[in-house]
C-alpha cells in the first residue's frame, strides 16, 4: 500500500505536465464541465444513467456556450481595436499633411508679376482684355 501513493503522485504529476503546454482550453473546459454535469446528474438522480448522461451533455453545452460568448466578445474587441487603429492612421496622415502645408507656406519671398491679357477669341468665345497676377515664390 505504501507504493501506491508515490505511483499515484507520479501519475498525477505526469498528467499535470501534459496539460501545462496546452494552448487550447476548449477540450479541457468541455471535459471538466461535462464531468461536473455528469456528477451532478448522477447525485441528483440517485444513479440514473439517463440523468447522468443528460448532466454530462448539459455540462458540455454550458461549456460550449461560454466558449461562444468569450469568442464573440474577443471578436468584438478585435474589431473595435482594428477600427481604432485605422482611425489613428488616418489622423496621423492628416497631421502629417497639415505640417507639410505649414512648411510649404513659409516662403522666404513672394513676388507678384502683372500680366496683361489682350482681347482674344477662342473657339468662338470672345475674352475681354484683363490683368492677371502671376505669383512667384522663392
Amino acid at each position: 500500500m505504501k507504493n501506491a501513493l508515490p505511483i499515484r503522485f507520479i501519475l498525477c504529476a505526469g498528467v499535470v505536465c501534459l496539460f501545462t503546454g496546452c494552448a487550447a482550453t476548449r477540450p479541457i473546459a468541455d471535459a471538466a464541465l461535462g464531468a461536473g454535469g455528469a456528477y451532478l446528474g448522477h447525485e441528483l438522480s440517485n444513479g440514473d444513467p439517463l440523468a447522468t448522461a443528460a448532466g454530462a451533455a448539459g455540462g458540455v453545452i454550458l461549456s460550449e456556450g461560454l466558449q461562444y460568448a468569450a469568442k464573440k466578445q474577443s471578436d468584438k474587441a478585435y474589431a473595435a481595436g482594428y477600427d481604432k487603429g485605422k482611425s489613428d492612421a488616418v489622423k496621423q496622415q492628416y497631421w502629417l499633411y497639415v505640417s507639410m502645408q505649414r512648411q510649404r507656406n513659409q516662403v522666404g519671398s513672394v513676388r507678384l508679376y502683372r500680366v496683361q491679357l489682350p482681347e482674344q477669341r477662342i473657339d468662338g468665345v470672345t475674352f475681354q482684355p484683363t490683368t492677371k497676377y502671376l505669383r512667384i515664390e522663392e
